[in-house]
């Protein structure tokens, strides 16, 4: 009965919005008029269902909505718009962009529904190989002296944390400061009882716990992740275990610590607990040692690092054996810090900020600070693809980004919005550049939300998925014969991965076999004693890899922020079949809905292109399950993961019209010198 009054109702009042988007004629007769109010009506209606299923999640049903209330209004625009959001989160977004065309041609959008298909379209479009080596623009800066008050003094080292916020190493005011996107300090460390002696670098050990070297010091200070003191690594000396002046710090996969150690010429190496194992880098038949040592970087199984004097880089193996000249000697003035990007080794000189070919020792210049007094000393790059870099004779630190980004701005989505407590509104807002990478790390002062173009009334900052410490994962299980090779290898990563998850969050098995089956929905605990024999779905000599990750991914478009499927493959490649679903529609649903995909290999064979395709363009990675490092630290990779999803609220000053009525909302986000808007709307309950 009240469906039949609710249908009534809307047939009698038009939603204002769609009234808006007709026209009228002047020599239009009561009939024709009759007609086009009833079409109004059953339209808003089917509307109204249609965003509500959005909000839900349940994309195809609002397909379906959308359609039956363009079928009453052919060519309305918001309609239009409707339908193309909702073929956008189902992974069509040709379909997608074809709606959203017709509604721009309308008249609809301006220039905000523009961009909106010019950064749809061009993240439809394979990238240039070389798009990572692309000169670098400031995008703000954050200065040691701020209105005359010192912050820090003399900035030489930057580590950049998952959630946003990164740790400057302040050498001349012996302290390490934690400090947000928008420059504001939240936390300052002195060190232990007798403070940072000198403190020149800062890494990330695998266990989360920070390490810094004390230059003036002769020791590694190792804290937890808050910053507080556990204990000192190393001792001065000259011995095994002695340090002279330590400068630079890195990691092997197996967590061992490299460190150049200028005032001995040689890179000492200790173990993950602390303990010494060898030292090298001296004078040899084949090398003429190391005279400055200072920049230092582990990739694989090679050790670089820069020396200050010969203004080179050379290259050890693991176990300090000389091989070759990267570079060749006076390639650089002054070397620093060597940090990672891209597979690319980024060296600190001077006034520039270097790309090193780790293969051919080619060269490109990142960043040049000018002609004014510089030098930088670490280029750190961030969970926003941002390069921080120390310039620690003016006392700075620079966000340097790419031009396109820097004049593309931000993508900015409203993904969600609840009004089950109208007038209060939960708004959940995804934040990304133009290439689908999250922006992460905002807080309230990067938000503005408004309604009808006026600000809202008491907005405040729920939080950012960044911060959650738990993930949903679906673990997909090939099923093909050759599978069967590998039962032992598939078991040890099922059992180790649900380990790693510490029983927090949900843990889903599907097996992938001519049809997908969803074997276990639960507690990551249940999965313990895991076994190959109890799964429902028989081995098959085809196997559906496309229905299995539409399926996974269905499951997971409502579960937590920070989501995963890693697929187990079991060693076939030819068995893997994508006939259903195309590697651009199955990329795409995943990227829209924040759904990273990674793959654990049973061999170490060649991976499946197709797969490799997913893995690649979802920010997903690829091991092998019998990996150096095990697969324990894959489950807090993908909590560490960057997610640009935010929570807000607000009090809406709208009246509803007993939820008939659309509801508009706008928001807007800041960060530096980049912006981005986007505009929607809701209906409240139905009274």
């Amino acid at each position: 009965m009240k469906k039949s009054l609710n249908l009534i109702f809307s047939l009698l009042i038009c939603s204002s919005l769609f009234a808006q988007n007709i026209t009228s004629d002047a020599g239009m007769t009561v009939p024709e008029d009759r007609i086009r109010t009833s079409n109004e009506g059953f339209a808003s209606e089917e509307f109204r269902r249609g965003v509500q299923a959005y909000y839900k999640g349940s994309f195809n049903e609002a397909i379906v909505q959308f359609e039956k209330a363009l079928s009453f209004m052919p060519n309305d625009s918001l309609i239009l718009d409707w339908l193309g959001k909702s073929y956008y989160k189902t992974g069509l977004e040709g379909s997608a962009l074809s709606y959203w065309q017709s509604a721009q041609d309308n008249g609809y959008g301006g220039i905000l529904l523009a961009n909106k298909i010019e950064v749809v379209r061009e993240r439809r479009v394979t990238g240039d190989a070389n798009e990572n080596l692309m000169r670098l623009s400031e995008a703000g800066s954050y200065p040691g002296v701020f209105n005359g008050n010192m912050i820090y003094s003399g900035p030489i080292s930057i580590l950049p944390n998952y959630d946003g916020t990164f740790w400057i190493a302040a050498y001349n005011t012996n302290n390490l400061l934690l400090m947000n996107q928008n420059g504001s300090v939240i936390d300052r460390i002195a060190g232990p009882i007798n403070g940072f002696d000198r403190p020149s670098d800062i890494i990330r050990m695998k266990d989360g716990n920070i390490l810094v070297s004390e230059s003036a010091g002769n020791r590694l200070s190792l804290l937890n992740q808050k910053g507080h003191f556990i204990k000192y690594i190393g001792q001065k000396g000259r011995d095994l275990g002695g340090l002279i002046g330590p400068q630079y710090l890195s990691l092997d996969g197996l967590s061992r610590i490299y460190v150049t150690d200028f005032g001995n010429r040689r890179v000492d190496v200790f173990d993950a607990e602390g303990n010494p194992l060898y030292f090298f880098g001296g004078k040899s038949a084949y090398f003429e040692g190391l005279k400055g040592p200072t920049g230092i970087c582990v990739l694989e199984d090679s050790v670089f690092v820069a020396d200050s004097i010969s203004g080179c880089i050379y290259e050890f193996d693991r176990a300090g054996n000389y091989i070759r000249e990267l570079v060749e000697k006076k390639t650089f003035k002054k070397p620093e810090a060597i940090k990672l990007w891209n597979n690319y080794l980024v060296v600190c000189d001077q006034n520039k900020v270097i790309a090193v070919d780790s293969q051919t020792g080619s060269l490109f210049e990142y960043v040049k600070t000018g002609n004014a007094p510089s030098r930088v000393t670490t280029a750190a790059v961030d969970v926003n693809e941002n390069l921080l870099v120390s310039d620690y004779t003016a006392n700075e630190v620079y966000v340097m980004s790419k031009l396109s980004e820097l004049v593309g701005g931000l993508f900015v989505q409203i993904e969600q919005i609840d009004s089950s407590k109208f007038p209060e509104i939960t708004l959940e807002v995804r934040v990304e550049n133009r290439h689908r990478q999250p922006v992460v790390g905002l807080m309230e002062q990067n938000f503005y939300i408004s309604e009808k173009k006026q600000p809202v009334q008491n907005m405040k900052f729920i939080g950012a998925a960044s911060n959650n410490t738990e993930a949903d994962i679906t673990l997909v299980i090939e099923r093909s014969r050759e599978s069967l090779l590998h039962k032992t290898e598939i078991e040890t990563a099922v059992r180790e991965l649900a380990a790693s998850m510490n029983e927090k969050g949900v843990l889903r098995v599907v097996s992938a076999g001519k049809i997908p089956v969803t074997e276990y929905v639960g507690s990551p605990f249940g999965v313990r004693n895991f076994s190959l024999d109890a799964l429902k779905n028989p081995v098959s000599d085809t196997v559906a890899v496309d229905l299995a990750l539409r399926l996974s991914s269905n499951d997971l478009i409502n579960a937590a922020k920070k989501r995963a499927i890693i697929f187990i493959s079991g060693g076939s490649d030819s068995a893997l079949n994508f006939d259903s679903y195309n590697l651009s529609q199955l990329t795409a649903y995943m990227c829209n809905n924040s759904i990273m995909f990674s793959v654990i290999q049973v061999t170490q064979g060649a991976v499946n292109p197709k797969i490799s395709y997913i893995s690649e363009n979802t920010n997903g990675d690829m091991y092998y399950v019998y990996r150096e490092e095990g697969l324990s630290n894959i489950v807090n990779e993908i909590i560490q993961s960057p997610q640009g999803i935010y929570q807000l609220s607000y009090m809406s000053t709208q009246t509803s019209n007993m939820g008939e009525k659309y509801l508009p909302a706008e928001i807007e986000v800041y960060l530096l010198n980049r912006s981005g808007r986007d505009e929607t709307g809701y209906f409240a309950p139905l009274l």
